[in-house]
């Protein structure tokens, strides 16, 4: 392996197109970390907040953006038996996901599914851990109970939507056009909601007769107010983001009224420990519905690394549908997945 790397950096906080093509010395794993070659990054709105100079990394993180990836593992530290060098991978970063190698804790590393393309898999870390964190654990959904997902096209909203439906639940969602709430409901949604047209709390009472059981939000804002309408006695809200704002001048009284849950979390500076649990949760039961095909994760667009600036120009616009990621190999594909 050559001493150095090619990666993205954050020149300054900005636009998009303060990220620039850079090397870098190759980051040496620690203790029970590996190193892996990336194939393919994952791009996620905590980058583009990273990038504007919102969310900074945590403690002893990479400053490079990317909390994603999928590849091979080149190295490991002390103390790691799996992966092994040589090992497919996709795999939580707390940062670094934008460069042609990252190192990851070894917990986090999770087996490439069954038939997934690097695109695929680099698309799974950021977005399961969020969605079964949030949904499944924070939020207790259960089979038979209604849950409402915002923003359904995004890359989390694909992904709660199939989780969602493969684990019993009766899925709304919520989404600003046609073409995205039929995206929704083609991944299993039983009803989407043009929020631009129909006003979702008058849908899901009138849908529900009671109210969901879960929300996850990612909108915040007025949205906090209008989903207590939404929900149903016992119901549990999970807040993941604050496109609208997090402050919020709001009504409580339907929170005692209705005996509601409101609770929220922040992936990236997590313990490890604590994201070492999800993974093994992740890995005993959602990776089999990943392996038999029945969950795959929306592929909006590949971008070549070198054009990450083009990739947080379009996840800013919203007019995707799924995941962006980022080819950072793009000329040997095969080599990169020992095919």
């Amino acid at each position: 392996m050559a001493p150095t790397m090619t990666c993205v950096e954050i020149t300054e906080p900005g636009s998009p197109d303060v990220l620039k093509a850079a090397s870098r010395p190759l980051p040496a794993p620690r203790a029970g970390e590996v190193l892996i070659r990336v194939a393919v990054a994952g791009v996620n709105r905590p980058d583009v907040l990273q990038r504007q100079g919102n969310y900074p990394p945590p403690p002893g993180a990479s400053d490079i953006p990317g909390l994603e990836v999928a590849g091979v593992v080149e190295a490991v530290g002390e103390g790691v038996t799996s992966p092994a060098p040589g090992d497919v991978v996709c795999a939580l970063l707390s940062g670094g996901g934008y460069a042609e190698y990252a190192v990851a804790d070894a917990r986090l590393c999770l087996p490439v599914p069954q038939g997934f393309s690097p695109a695929e898999a680099a698309a799974l870390p950021e977005t399961f851990f969020t969605v079964w964190h949030n949904v499944f654990q924070r939020g207790r959904l259960q089979a038979g109970e209604a849950f409402l997902v915002h923003g359904g096209s995004s890359g989390i909203g694909t992904t709660a939507i199939q989780l969602a439906k493969a684990f019993g639940a009766t899925v709304f969602a919520t989404a600003g056009s046609e073409d995205k709430c039929r995206a929704c409901r083609d991944l299993g949604a039983d009803v989407a909601i043009d929020y631009s047209r129909e006003d979702y709390v008058e849908v899901v009472r009138a849908k529900t007769g009671k109210g969901v059981d879960v929300i996850l939000d990612m909108v915040g804002g007025d949205y906090i107010g209008r989903d207590m309408k939404a929900m149903a006695p016992e119901a549990r809200h999970v807040s993941i983001a604050f496109l609208k704002g997090s402050k919020v001048q709001v009504d409580l009284m339907p929170m005692m009224l209705k005996r509601l849950t409101f609770t929220g979390s922040v992936l990236r500076s997590r313990p490890t420990d604590d994201k070492a649990a999800i993974a093994a949760e992740l890995r005993q039961k959602v990776w089999p519905l990943l392996d038999a095909g029945r969950i795959k994760p929306v592929i909006h667009k590949v971008f070549p690394l070198a054009e990450a600036a083009a990739a947080h120009h379009l996840m800013e616009s919203s007019a995707h549908i799924g995941k962006i990621v980022l080819d950072v190999h793009p000329a040997d594909p095969a080599a990169v997945y020992g095919v």
